[in-house]
């Protein structure tokens, strides 16, 4: 008499079917990890104290790069596959998980040192990937408030995780392909129930010693889980993408679709949110532009007098979201700089609102986003004016940065300082 609960007694769990899905995850998690850490490195964080949320980061910032400007479409996509592809995999990290819970509980829970270990990396590669994946989510869903901000923890869980995920393939990766060549995917793809047998016993302990007879082939279960994964595609995929697609990312990130018009387009803060008042973006606003002994003050009757140019950009959310292209006018960021005697070659600047409460009430953008002829203080999108809502009466828009890096509602522009 087995000693396993009942639902512990699958037919289908062994070792061909958890190592198809771990072969899908091998592929995947490498690429949600790079795509995450350029997802970091976008945000410039060596670059100042303002734009780094994860300040300890020590040695595990090595490889953070000065992030470019071209092509604009950059941040986008990484951002939007990363997203989504967390989302897409979350079935088959279920499915995973299912198939290796009696190896979770198995006792006695440590046999020797060696395994001991074993189980110590196992507890790593389950805990950390649970905590990655159910941070990602609840962060893109819910806008949620964890203990501590998200930006270091799901840095640091990502490490972690993915210092598990190697030693498991180390250790697994031999075992998984001699149980893929076990058997013949195109053969499992056409047993029905009927003629589904378990896996012989073997030292993975993974096949039932008395299993229940079967109500899924491993047709049946690759199926399910491929739908649940696909069906998550259709739903979440859209909101980084341009045309019908949009119309079905159900499971778009909080972003609001201020109404239509020129100003409707997605964002993820309003100016009621963050404590804007009327007063603050009324006749009184002004702009301070400020460099090295000198210093400017704008009204924005003045900004609007100066030299006006276009560029058409997208907002890219770290939540996976993005807009289509929006047509911008404003003042570029270099002209600006010209302003207090850094034209030619100009520094990086500190942006700062009027925002009251929020993160990103600054962030220092680097020379090669001000250099950039597109990177403007815009005042209209789209033939408009700036709407409240999207930063009235003068916000930052940049080339491939991040979109809480195209600070709203700004107040000041300090060129040359870095906090």
């Amino acid at each position: 008499m087995s000693h396993r609960p009942p639902a512990w007694r699958s037919p289908l769990r062994g070792p061909w079917l958890t190592s198809v899905f771990g072969l899908i995850l091998l592929f995947g998690i490498p690429v949600l990890f790079v795509t995450g850490l350029l997802s970091y490195a976008a945000y410039n964080p060596d670059l100042s104290p303002v734009n780094d949320k994860t300040p300890d980061k020590g040695l595990l910032g090595f490889y953070l790069f000065s992030w470019p400007t071209h092509p604009v479409w950059l941040y986008r996509v990484t951002q939007g596959a990363h997203v989504t592809l967390g989302v897409v995999l979350v079935p088959v990290l279920l499915a995973k998980l299912w198939s290796v819970v009696p190896k979770l509980f198995e006792r006695p829970p440590v046999r020797s040192l060696g395994h001991g270990l074993e189980r110590l990396s196992l507890l790593a590669l389950v805990g950390g990937g649970l905590f990655e994946f159910v941070t990602g989510v609840l962060n893109v869903q819910l806008e949620y408030v964890f203990p501590g901000s998200f930006y270091p923890l799901h840095f640091y869980g990502a490490w972690i995780f993915m210092g598990a995920f190697a030693v498991h393939v180390a250790l697994r990766f031999p075992r998984m392909v001699r149980a893929l060549r076990g058997r013949d995917l195109r053969a499992e793809l056409r047993t029905p129930v009927s003629r589904t047998r378990p896996e012989p016993p073997d030292e993975t302990g993974l096949v039932s010693p008395d299993p229940a007879p079967p109500t899924m082939s491993r047709r049946g279960a690759l199926a399910m889980v491929g739908t649940g994964s696909a069906a998550l595609l259709v739903v979440t995929a859209g909101q980084s993408l341009d045309g019908p697609l949009r119309n079905t990312a159900l499971l778009a990130p909080h972003g609001r679709e201020p109404g239509r018009g020129p100003n409707g387009f997605q964002i993820n803060k309003t100016a009621a949110a963050v404590g804007i008042r009327a007063r603050d973006i009324g006749p009184g606003w002004r702009l301070v532009v400020r460099g090295p002994g000198r210093e400017v003050v704008l009204t924005r009757e003045q900004v609007l007098r100066l030299p006006r140019h276009g560029a058409a950009l997208p907002i890219a959310c770290v939540e996976g979201w993005s807009t289509p292209d929006q047509r911008w006018e404003g003042v570029r960021l270099a002209d600006l700089a010209g302003l207090v005697g850094l034209g030619g070659r100009p520094p990086g600047v500190l942006v700062e609102s009027l925002q009251r409460h929020g993160s990103f009430r600054s962030v220092v953008l680097r020379d090669n986003q001000v250099r950039d002829p597109r990177s403007l203080l815009a005042l209209r999108v789209n033939g408009a004016d700036l709407s409240p809502d999207h930063g009235y009466p003068a916000r930052v828009i940049v080339p491939n940065a991040p979109g809480v890096h195209n600070t709203k509602w700004v107040a000041r522009l300090s060129f040359g300082r870095s906090v």
